[in-house]
Order: C-alpha cells, then structure tokens, then sequence
C-alpha cells in the first residue's frame, strides 16, 4: 500500500537536518542512517549516506535517477552464499 498524496514523502527528521546543515554549509561528508524507509528527495542529490543493512553501514552515492526511491532498497540485507557444495536435496 502506498502513502497516500495528501502527505508528503517520509523523510526522518534527522536526516532532513543533516542534509540541510551540509547544504548550506557546501560540505560533503558521510551522513549515517539507520532509516531504511526514508524516501529520497532532490536535496539529496550528490551526498553520500551510510544505509544500515542489519549488520553494518554501506555508503550509497545519490544520483537523480534514484529520487522517489526508498533509502533501503539500494542496500541488500542479506547475501546469497551459494548452495552447499553435497547438498543433493536441490536436485530433486
């Protein structure tokens, strides 16, 4: 389900006040963020934000292309290592 038009697109507060900070300031610095739901906007064009994945953080560079996404969807949460190598129960 998606949020309704009347909103406006979640952002959590702290990462809009950091963004902002760095804005005026012309700074470029890593901003750390456990908010996976925050939806991307054109301020934040040209940062780069360490996105918690479950374990650590991986920087993501923001592009255009990504506006409207989510923050969380540029960052795998788990990786595949590959069947075991006796594993016989895949060939059934």
């Amino acid at each position: 389900m998606t949020r309704s038009l009347n909103k406006n697109p979640f952002v959590a507060n702290h990462l809009l006040r950091k963004i902002d900070k760095l804005n005026t300031k012309a700074e470029k610095e890593i901003i750390v963020t456990w908010s996976r739901a925050s939806t991307i906007l054109p301020t934040m064009i040209g940062h780069t934000i360490a996105i918690h994945n479950g374990k650590e953080h991986l920087p993501i560079y923001i592009t255009e292309p990504m506006i409207g996404h989510k923050l969380g969807e540029f960052v795998p949460t788990s990786n595949f290592q590959g069947h075991a190598k006796g594993d016989n129960r895949s060939r059934r």
